[in-house]
C-alpha cells in the first residue's frame, strides 16, 4: 500500500505517520507539505515519524503524477484554525476548500481508493440544544469551519465504489507533539499553567469543546484507511469519545490541577464564546470498536506541562511565539518569505 499524506509536518503529522508506520509496516508512505511550520519543531526527526519520501510543495500547484502508484490519501494539510483563518479569509477558502476539490478529483482520476479527510467538529458552531450527531445541522461560525463543511460537501459528491472518502469530524485536538501548537485550548492552559502560574479564560468559561488526543487521531485515520465501505462510499463520522465533552472553565481547572500551584481566572468583562458545542460519537464507536480513544486527560497534561517546562518558554512571550500558527505565519511574512497570499516568494526559495 502506498500512501499520500498531506500536511503531514505540521502538529498532528508526525503521531499519523508513526501511527501507520506501525500498523502498515510494509506500507510506502509519502509526504507533502509547504512547509510553512517546518521550523516549528520540539524533537529531532526521528525515522519513525518520517515518511520515505517527502514532496515540499503548495497543495495549490499540486502536479497530477504526484498520484502515481498511490492506494490512498490522508488529507491534514490546511489553514488550520480560527484566527489564521480570519486573517486570511480568502487563502482559507484557496487552500482549504478549491485545493482540497482538486486533490480529491486528481486522485479518484488517478485510481486512488481510499481517500480520508480530517473534518472539524467546528461545523456544528453554535449548539446549545444538546449533543451533535451526524444528522445534526450545520452552523459553521467562521472561515476555517465553513471550509470544512464546503469540502465535505464536495467529496460527498466525488465518493463512489472505487473512492471510498472518509470525513472524519475531528474533535479539538490536544496534547504534546514533535510540532507542537500551543494555540489549542489545552495546549494553551498547560502552557500558561506553566509559564506564569496562572490560567485566564478568555471567555465565561461556559462554553463546551470535545478534546481528542492526537495519538487517537492517528488512531481514527487508520481505522478510516481500512475501514468496511459497507457502511457507504461516503462516510462522515465524529471522531472522539463522549466523555472529553468538556466547558472551557473544567479544562482551565484540570490543567491548573497538573500544574501544582497554577491558578484559574475568568478575564474581567469575559463574554459567552458563540463557538459552543457537544458532541455525540455513538457512531464511532459502533463503526470502529477496536480504534476507541485510550488517552486520559491528566496523562496528557502531564506530558504536555513536561515538554514546556522543558522548552523554557518565557511567561511574557509563548503566546507571540512561533508556537502560535498565526504568528509563525506573521514572522515568515515580515521576513519577506510569504506573499499576502501565502506563496513562498523568491527571497524564501533563494534561501534568504
Amino acid at each position: 500500500m502506498h500512501v499520500l499524506v498531506t500536511g503531514n509536518m505540521g502538529y498532528v503529522g508526525p503521531h499519523v505517520i508513526r501511527r501507520l508506520r506501525a500498523a502498515f509496516p510494509g506500507a510506502r508512505l509519502t509526504g507533502l507539505d509547504a512547509g510553512y511550520f517546518a521550523h516549528c519543531r520540539t524533537a529531532p526527526a526521528t525515522t519513525e515519524t518520517l515518511p520515505h519520501h517527502q514532496h515540499l510543495a503548495d497543495l495549490r500547484d499540486l502536479d497530477a503524477a504526484i498520484f502515481e502508484g498511490v492506494d490512498a490519501v490522508v488529507h491534514l494539510a490546511a489553514i488550520s484554525n480560527d484566527p489564521m483563518g480570519n486573517r486570511f479569509e480568502e487563502v482559507t477558502r484557496a487552500i482549504n476548500h478549491d485545493a482540497g476539490v482538486r486533490l480529491a478529483t486528481l486522485a479518484r482520476a488517478a485510481g486512488v481508493r481510499r481517500f480520508v479527510f480530517a473534518s472539524s467538529c467546528s461545523m456544528y458552531g453554535a449548539a446549545q440544544d444538546g449533543e451533535r450527531t451526524e444528522d445534526s445541522p450545520l452552523q459553521p461560525l467562521t472561515p476555517y469551519a465553513r471550509s470544512k463543511v464546503s469540502l465535505e460537501q464536495a467529496l460527498e459528491r466525488l465518493a463512489g465504489p472505487g473512492f471510498v472518502v472518509t470525513a472524519l469530524r475531528f474533535a479539538t485536538a490536544c496534547g504534546w507533539s514533535d510540532r507542537l501548537r500551543l494555540d489549542l485550548v489545552l495546549n494553551d492552559f498547560v502552557a500558561a499553567a506553566v509559564t506564569a502560574g496562572r490560567i485566564t479564560i478568555l471567555s465565561d468559561g461556559t462554553p463546551w469543546r470535545p478534546l481528542i488526543a492526537l495519538p487517537d487521531m492517528a488512531r481514527a485515520i487508520e481505522w478510516a484507511l481500512g475501514r468496511d465501505p459497507g457502511a457507504g462510499a461516503f462516510l462522515a463520522v465524529n471522531a472522539g469519545r463522549d466523555d472529553w465533552n468538556f466547558q472551557v472553565r473544567d479544562l482551565a481547572h484540570a490543567a491548573a490541577r497538573g500544574v501544582p500551584g497554577a491558578t484559574v481566572e475568568i478575564a474581567a468583562g469575559a463574554q459567552p464564546d458563540r463557538r459552543s458545542y457537544r458532541v455525540s460519537f455513538a457512531r464511532f464507536r459502533a463503526l470502529a470498536p477496536a480504534h476507541q480513544p485510550e488517552a486520559s486527560l491528566p496523562e496528557v497534561i502531564a506530558e504536555l506541562a513536561a515538554g514546556v517546562r522543558g522548552m523554557e518558554l518565557p511567561a511574557a512571550d509563548f503566546r507571540r511565539s512561533r508556537w502560535m500558527r498565526l504568528h509563525a505565519l506573521e514572522e515568515l511574512r515580515e521576513r519577506g518569505m510569504l506573499s499576502d497570499d501565502l506563496r513562498w516568494t523568491r527571497a524564501a526559495v533563494a534561501g534568504v
